[in-house]
């Protein structure tokens, strides 16, 4: 795989992601100006994953298929089309809008991490995951910022519609040309809808995605309560935002660290002191009172997930079977989802009942559980 090539997927996937990134934080936000509830907020949180819950699977194998570029075009134009109707309507347009958002933008992440992990090589797949985590990790800091700065000073649908501008410039570098030289091995062979079990069938494969799933699960819960906190809290959506950006630098320093992590350490030991971490923020979270100590626990639960990206999608690529890469980072996409739609309901209605202390709190002891096992494959390795 060329550098230029790495490039071009990279630039791709940060302004689609920026589109994502930006629409999710100013969702949250003009929900909460409209004074919705924290269930009504969790519901529109999970839209963003329905649709790429129920067919990551299938668009795994469709680009195992037919390849990146058609999928990865027609889900910029979904993310562009979910955050121009987002920006034109009210809170009841979000319903329609922001699942087309999340499909879109499913399309890109999946053909994005296949072409990276297809085209490398053993040696450098490993690498090659960390510039492409850095890229997202620019895009997750860059995303809230600019959606938080235009909210404070333009307002909401002006936050929107510069996520659409994102989501067109995507598109404009693939119908460019610039994905023409990014070409992975298609395997046409008809689809078995048992298939994904045969997956999960492995050993390693249920590791990975146990793993996978509880870091997901970490990750989707602090974006969900951060606006929430925070506007209780009373700060501006610019701070909020900036709290955002702190952890997105955290996940790009620790990325860019990751060649150095990895002469010393396994895939698997860092998995296991990912969820060591980030189990022990999320104990600490219902005490942070103040912008900065938020900031703190963001930054050190940055450093947690974002270590484990690119280790899981080496694995992964190191364990699937050959030609089933695009299917196997879908499952991954599938799981991950289904935490995107099921935390924040559930998480929503339990804030009505119990409040954000014990949610904090169950979810460091649902990390918890995933420690143990990764440790144990670490000490394999």
């Amino acid at each position: 795989m060329t550098y230029f090539s790495l490039f071009q997927l990279i630039a791709i996937s940060i302004a689609a992601h920026v589109a994502l990134a930006g629409a999710r934080v100013t969702s949250s936000l003009y929900a909460i100006s409209l004074h919705a509830s924290e269930l009504t907020i969790g519901v529109l949180i999970a839209l963003f994953a329905v649709f790429p819950m129920i067919f990551g699977v299938s668009m795994g194998r469709l680009i195992d298929s037919i390849g990146i570029k058609r999928p990865m075009r027609l889900g910029c134009l979904a993310i562009a089309a979910g955050c121009a109707l987002s920006g034109m309507g009210g809170l009841l347009t979000l319903f329609f809008a922001v699942p087309l958002i999340g499909t879109g933008f499913m399309a890109v992440h999946i053909g994005s991490q296949h072409a990276v992990g297809a085209l490398s090589t053993t040696e450098t797949r490993s690498g090659n995951f960390s510039w492409l985590s850095l890229g997202f990790s620019m895009s997750s800091f860059t995303g809230p910022i600019i959606a938080g700065l235009l909210i404070d000073h333009v307002g909401f649908s002006t936050s929107y519609f510069v996520c659409c501008g994102f989501a067109l410039l995507a598109f404009a570098l693939i119908a460019s040309g610039h994905l023409n030289g990014v070409r992975v091995q298609i395997h046409a062979r008809p689809a078995k809808h048992c298939a994904m079990f045969e997956l999960l069938h492995e050993p390693e494969m249920r590791r990975i995605y146990f793993a996978s799933v509880l870091l997901a699960a970490a990750w989707d819960l602090f974006t969900y309560l951060t606006p929430i906190q925070g506007s209780k809290m009373g700060l501006s959506a610019s701070m909020i935002g900036l709290i955002f950006g702190v952890f997105s630098a955290a996940t790009f320093a620790v990325r860019l660290a990751m060649p150095w992590l990895k002469r010393r350490y396994s895939e698997w030991q860092i998995l296991a002191g990912a969820l060591l971490l980030a189990m022990f923020c999320y104990l600490a979270f219902p005490f942070a009172q103040h912008a900065f100590s938020l900031m703190v626990i963001a930054a050190l639960l940055g450093i947690a997930l974002g270590s484990s990206q690119p280790n899981i999608l080496a694995l992964l690529h190191q364990a699937a079977p050959a030609g089933r890469g695009g299917e196997a980072i879908g499952i991954r996409a599938t799981i991950g989802n289904a935490s995107q739609v099921f935390l924040p309901l559930a998480f929503g209605a339990a804030g009505l009942v119990v409040g954000p202390f014990a949610i904090f709190w169950g979810m460091g002891m649902i990390i918890a559980s995933g420690i143990a096992p990764a440790w144990r494959r670490a000490s394999q390795t």
